[in-house]
Formats: structure tokens, C-alpha cells, sequence
């Protein structure tokens, strides 16, 4: 499971067989965690014990990292592909 990006007490990550989903981050601290969206913007898919005002913050860590998650995204999946 590639970790894109730690950020304070905040791992955002993604699975390696997520990769035939739409673009998107698990977000864990201690024992919460929620889904983000990627496109087309970040948005809450799932959340998991966040409060109201963490997931605010969460948001808009990934909206000030989107670019980075996009790209870490593509560049696994692409890779892990297996294409020719």
C-alpha cells in the first residue's frame, strides 16, 4: 500500500489493487480513516470517526497536495500496469 504523503498525524495512501478505481486517497490517524475523491476535486467519499472540523483540515491538506496525489497515483498505477 504506497503512502503518497504524511502530513502532521495524517497518512494519505492508496491500495495497490485500487487501481481500477477512480482516483483516491485513504486518510488514517490512529484508528480513523475516511476516502477522499481526487477528481474532480477532493471530496469526502467515506469517512470512518473524523469529526466535522479533522476532516475539514484533511481536506484541505489534500486540496494544497492534489497535484502530488495525482501524480503519485498515475505514476504507480501506470507502472504497476505491467503495459508493454
Amino acid at each position: 500500500m504506497p503512502t503518497a504523503l504524511r502530513m502532521g498525524p495524517y497518512r494519505l495512501y492508496f491500495y495497490s489493487y485500487d487501481c481500477k478505481e477512480l482516483r483516491h486517497m485513504h486518510v488514517d490517524r490512529d484508528d480513523l480513516s475516511a476516502k477522499l475523491w481526487l477528481d474532480p476535486d477532493v471530496r469526502v467519499a467515506e469517512n470512518f470517526g473524523y469529526g466535522r472540523r479533522e476532516l475539514r483540515t484533511i481536506e484541505r491538506i489534500a486540496r494544497e497536495h492534489v497535484e502530488l496525489l495525482r501524480h503519485e497515483w498515475d505514476t504507480f498505477c501506470r507502472d504497476s500496469a505491467g503495459a508493454p
